[in-house]
C-alpha cells in the first residue's frame, strides 16, 4: 500500500514541478511577450489593418515573433475568394512588417516615429493561407542605417510550413 502511495505522491511531485518550471518560461510568465493591448500602444494599426494578435518572443533591436490567428470572419474573405477564401499575400507581408515594426519602433533612439513600407524583396510564398491557420511570424533585423531605414528579414509559418518569406525595407516618415 504504502509503496502505490509514495508512487501517486511523486507523481503529482513530478507535475507540480513540471508545471512549476513551465510558469518560469519567459514566454508564459508574460516576460517578452506582447499583448494586443500592448501591441496598440506601440503601432498605429487599427482594424481592419491590425493583423498581429501577439507577441510570443521578442528581442529587443534583434528579433520578434508574433501570432495572427486567421478567422473567416476577416473582411477581405469576402471576396477573395468566394467559395474559396484564401488570405492576400500583401496582407501576410503586411502582418509581417508590423511584428516587424515592434523591433523598430521600440528602438529607444527611434522611438515615437512612423516607419512605412519602402520596399520589399525577395518575397516568396509557399502556401496558401486560410481561415482556421494559425500564422507564426518571425523577424529579425538585419540592418538600420542612419536612424532612418531598416531592413527586416521575415518568415511566416503555418504549421511548421512556410507560407511566405522575404526582406522587409522601412523608412522613417518625417
Amino acid at each position: 500500500m504504502s509503496t502505490s502511495k509514495e508512487t501517486t505522491t511523486d507523481s503529482i511531485a513530478t507535475t507540480e514541478n513540471s508545471q512549476t518550471q513551465q510558469n518560469q518560461d519567459p514566454v508564459t510568465t508574460g516576460e517578452n511577450v506582447l499583448t494586443i493591448e500592448d501591441i496598440q500602444k506601440i503601432l498605429p494599426h487599427r482594424y481592419p489593418f491590425a493583423l498581429v494578435d501577439r507577441i510570443i518572443e521578442y528581442v529587443p533591436g534583434e528579433k520578434a515573433v508574433g501570432i495572427k490567428n486567421v478567422t473567416f470572419n476577416e473582411p477581405h474573405f469576402q471576396g477573395h475568394f468566394p467559395g474559396r477564401p484564401i488570405m492576400p499575400g500583401v496582407l501576410i507581408i503586411e502582418a509581417l512588417a508590423q511584428v516587424g515594426g515592434i523591433i523598430v519602433t521600440q528602438m529607444s533612439d527611434l522611438q515615437e516615429r512612423l516607419f512605412v513600407f519602402a520596399a520589399m524583396d525577395k518575397v516568396k510564398f509557399r502556401r496558401p493561407v486560410v481561415p482556421g491557420d494559425q500564422l507564426i511570424l518571425t523577424t529579425e533585423l538585419l540592418s538600420i542605417k542612419s536612424g532612418k531605414f531598416a531592413k527586416i528579414k521575415g518568415v511566416a509559418e503555418v504549421d511548421g510550413q512556410k507560407a511566405a518569406e522575404g526582406d522587409l525595407m522601412f523608412s522613417m516618415m518625417d
